[in-house]
């Protein structure tokens, strides 16, 4: 996806208190659609973003991961992260609201336009 055609990754995200909204079921259709390959999973009773990314390797998929980390630090809003030879599955939400904040969705849509070039390095070589 083309980081103009996602208005989520030119958003920052803000400071979330234990007392801040979740995203309303609405919000959430509407926020979803900016992320197709993102799918909204609940574990353990808590609603989150989830998202696979495949890889040649498994050092590709560990550069990957500290792009990702890199990103979390500077926004101070952090994922889960599987690592696995040539996968990472992320998964995005708010613990401070044990569920979904707007945050979360940028972030997804921050973490996708980190694998594009990635990908199109892969492609290219």
């Amino acid at each position: 996806m083309d980081m103009t055609e996602n208005s989520l990754v030119e958003e920052k995200c803000v400071a979330c208190r234990g007392d801040a909204p979740r995203v309303s079921p609405q919000e959430k259709e509407e926020l979803i659609k900016q992320i197709p390959q993102w799918r909204i999973v609940e574990k353990e009773g808590v609603e989150m973003l989830e998202r696979k990314y495949d890889f040649p390797d498994f050092a590709s998929a560990l550069i990957f991961t500290d792009k990702v980390g890199r990103l979390a630090e500077q926004e101070k809003h952090h994922p889960s992260l599987l690592v696995e030879w040539g996968k990472v599955t992320v998964w995005w939400w708010t613990h401070k609201i044990k569920g979904l904040h707007r945050n979360d969705f940028i972030m997804a849509a921050k973490t996708d336009s980190l694998y594009t070039p990635i990908l199109k390095d892969y492609v290219e070589s």
